[in-house]
């Protein structure tokens, strides 16, 4: 009888794999015509004289309440030259982005036939590291000098975990997090279980949106806390259990749990050692076995409220 059933799940695993590619493969004959919009150059490259152009071209980049003084007193701002400066040597033609993106953008076709590939504009904006990158139904923006590196002298005096991901290879991650967020939809976040579902639909979202990365970029970990939070799945999961978290209202729980912080909160000595955001990767993992446990399509997935997802997931965290 086990032989039996090592085989069934080997013959599954295989169908799995060979659907998966034919559509990969089908994904990857979809046409995007994409030009990336260097404003960050044409900015730097300009002169007083050349800001009416500048302002036609990009009128969503200069608010009508910030007067031509300012931006022409920016022109000449040693900080904005050197950021620039720093974009350019970090960037160059941007090929490895734009090869991204386009990834990124064929996913998103496939899954909404309605999807249109958006404007997609380069900038800089002083390192505002909550605002790395911006999307609307018809505009991207990709603000450069918050993805110079993790080591990178301009962002000394923010916290590492955060830092840990201001590298060029997290623009594709945030990208399809900020359109994850766009298709999403729960009816309430009152309970942690609400939370923890979120941002596994999220996280999931990716899994189908950007799967050419790795699993540690799509959860914005380096690898060794990857294996961490693999390595304590079943104690996490026994410790939300155990102490009757998941339908909690408690408002602190999201920033113990969920929030971007450099350590988890659980109130005991390995919290230390411990990533930040673990709530998240435990409801990834609950998403996971949703999907595997049931025939819903991706946007279907991601309208649906946490209980539904929850109770039909058959959900049993691995044990290392």
């Amino acid at each position: 009888m086990l032989n039996k059933l090592i085989l069934c799940f080997a013959v599954l695993t295989v169908l799995g794999c060979k659907k998966d590619d034919a559509i990969e493969k089908e994904i990857a004959e979809i046409d995007i015509n994409l030009t990336i919009e260097r404003f960050d150059r044409a900015f730097a490259e300009a002169r007083p004289e050349d800001l009416p152009k500048l302002k036609k071209t990009f009128p969503f980049l200069f608010p009508k309440r910030i007067s031509d003084s300012v931006w022409i007193s920016n022109l000449n701002d040693t900080l904005q030259q050197q950021l620039l400066t720093e974009v350019d040597k970090a960037f160059g033609d941007l090929k490895a982005v734009s090869r991204d993106l386009e990834q990124l953008f064929q996913h998103l076709k496939y899954y909404d036939k309605t999807f249109n590939v958006p404007r997609v504009i380069t900038l800089t904006n002083f390192v505002d590291y909550r605002n790395k990158t911006i999307t609307t139904d018809t505009i991207v923006l990709i603000a450069l000098d918050n993805y110079l590196g993790t080591a990178h002298e301009f962002y000394g005096d923010i916290p590492k975990y955060l830092t840990q991901n201001m590298k060029s290879s997290q623009i594709v991650s945030d990208l399809a997090e900020n359109y994850g967020n766009k298709y999403s939809f729960q009816s309430q976040r009152k309970t942690l279980l609400d939370e923890l579902i979120y941002f596994g639909k999220l996280l999931y979202f990716k899994d189908k949106i950007v799967p050419f990365i790795s699993d540690a970029e799509k959860m914005g970990y380096t690898q060794e806390q990857l294996d961490w939070a693999k390595s304590n799945e079943s104690y996490i999961w026994r410790y939300f259990i155990e102490k009757e978290l998941l339908y909690s209202t408690d408002s602190s729980l999201p920033s113990r749990f969920v929030a971007p912080a450099p350590f988890t909160k659980f109130y005991l000595e390995l919290d230390s050692e411990s990533p930040g955001r673990l709530g998240q990767y435990i409801g990834w993992q609950i998403v996971r076995s949703y999907m595997e446990h049931n025939d819903v399509s991706l946007m279907d997935m991601l309208q649906k409220d946490a209980d539904e997802i929850f109770n039909q997931a058959k959900f049993k965290p691995r044990k290392d």
